[in-house]
């Protein structure tokens, strides 16, 4: 197995976020800055793949391009809303169309707007009201705002229940499509009907405005347990775990959870940097691609926080570098996971930058754990399999948090 080392930025990304100011992707990145043009003036008409293309599977073909433009054409002229059907949302949707017959969830063409939102996506930074959403009782309900931001300063509360958006129904509706309403540009108004206890409803209008997440929050608890809980892996994320390697060096944690539940990844160097913490030598983690080379990513050698017993939680939203991260530390025996079985996302796309802020987005190639173990579509196993139920969410109960502390504070047999 080689070690290169790759200058693109790379990044492992899947999942769902929950902020209300975060955009949903899926799949494992790394950003190029590969650029192209394109000039809608020529009409080629036919493409035969050069010899030894690996574009097609079978023989090579000849393409009518003619049959792409009579489509063109035939929607202009003929679709009963032509009117409503402008130039530049054929074009994006037939690219998206191309992206998707690759067959390949994780293969998408991003038109500018997309791009931009996954961009905002990976630096924390992001346009909407700054709160945390989540279903409970089969009700939207605010988990908690974000301090100092929008929706904070308009008066919405920890257990606000949102029964509507701008009027309309959120009953029945899943958590994105929630999201998307509540989201939207700075300087926006948005208006939550929210009933709070038994309080009659009421409408709270927010103004949007541009909202920083911290990546990383760190728990210092009384019964000597440090709670390290990591949302994204973005671009705050190594700075905010440094300040919490800091407090593990100062203060000695009898133990440290590592809290990944709900993170759908990030930079994939955050994840390697992350899990060098823990782990002084060896690969944290390999890219296999189709030419049957291999890129491993090696531990930086770090390893503070080697000698503190780790509990790494994980559940259905832990994902890519979330993955990696668990995966690195289970296989190097550097810490127990507990929860339930992660997402599965095992691959990794290049990021390509197209003309007038478009994107595109292609799966290169898989990952593996250390030890070879290729968990896209299974996910990881934990150790301690805890579950939690609706009613525990209900209930503000949380067994796999309480199962970590059990684990980390059991008397030692002498």
């Amino acid at each position: 197995m080689t070690v290169t080392k790759n200058i693109r930025k790379k990044v492992i990304l899947a999942g769902a976020a929950v902020f209300l100011i975060a955009a949903v992707f899926a799949g494992g990145f790394y950003i190029g800055r590969s650029r192209s043009n394109f000039s809608g003036a020529a009409r080629p008409l036919a493409y035969s793949p050069e010899a030894g293309s690996s574009a097609t599977s079978g023989s090579p073909v000849s393409l009518d391009f003619d049959l792409y433009w009579q489509v063109w054409d035939s929607l202009k002229n003929n679709f009963v809303d032509r009117n409503k059907v402008n130039d530049q949302d054929l074009f994006y949707g037939s690219l998206k169309g191309m992206a998707g017959a690759s067959g390949d969830p994780y293969t998408v063409f991003m038109d500018p707007k997309e791009a931009k939102e996954f961009a905002d996506e990976l630096s924390g930074t992001f346009e909407g009201i700054g709160a945390e959403l989540g279903i409970r009782n089969d009700v939207a309900t605010v988990i908690a705002p974000l301090d100092g931001m929008p929706a904070q300063k308009a008066g919405i509360r920890a257990g606000d229940k949102i029964y509507a958006v701008d009027g309309k129904s959120t009953i029945g509706l899943a958590l994105d499509a929630i999201v998307k309403k509540i989201r939207g540009a700075k300087d926006t108004k948005v208006t939550l009907t929210v009933i709070r206890g038994k309080e009659k409803p009421k409408d709270i209008t927010i103004t949007r405005s541009v909202i920083v997440v911290k990546s990383v929050k760190t728990e210092m608890r009384a019964d000597g347990i440090l709670v390290i809980r990591i949302s994204n892996f973005n671009a705050d994320t190594e700075g905010l775990f440094e300040a919490a390697v800091n407090t593990a060096l100062t203060r000695n944690p009898k133990g440290i959870i590592l809290d990944l539940r709900n993170n759908p990844g990030g930079y994939l160097d955050t994840a390697v940097n992350l899990a060098s913490e823990w782990i002084p030598e060896g690969p944290i983690v390999a890219e296999q691609f189709n030419s049957n080379r291999r890129n491993e990513y090696p531990s930086n050698g770090s390893a503070r926080l080697k000698n503190f017993p780790t509990v790494v939680l994980v559940n259905g939203g832990s994902a890519s570098a979330s993955e990696i991260l668990a995966g690195a530390l289970r296989d190097y025996k550097r810490a127990t996971l507990v929860g339930e079985v992660t997402y599965g996302k095992g691959s990794v796309q290049t990021i390509n930058d197209l003309s007038g802020g478009a994107a595109l987005k292609v799966t290169v190639a898989h990952w593996l754990t250390p030890a070879g173990d290729f968990i896209n579509d299974k996910g990881i196993k934990p150790e301690v399999e805890v579950k939690l139920a609706p009613a525990d969410v209900d209930k503000n109960l949380d067994p796999q948090f309480t199962k970590a502390l059990e684990i980390l504070l059991k008397p030692k047999n002498k």
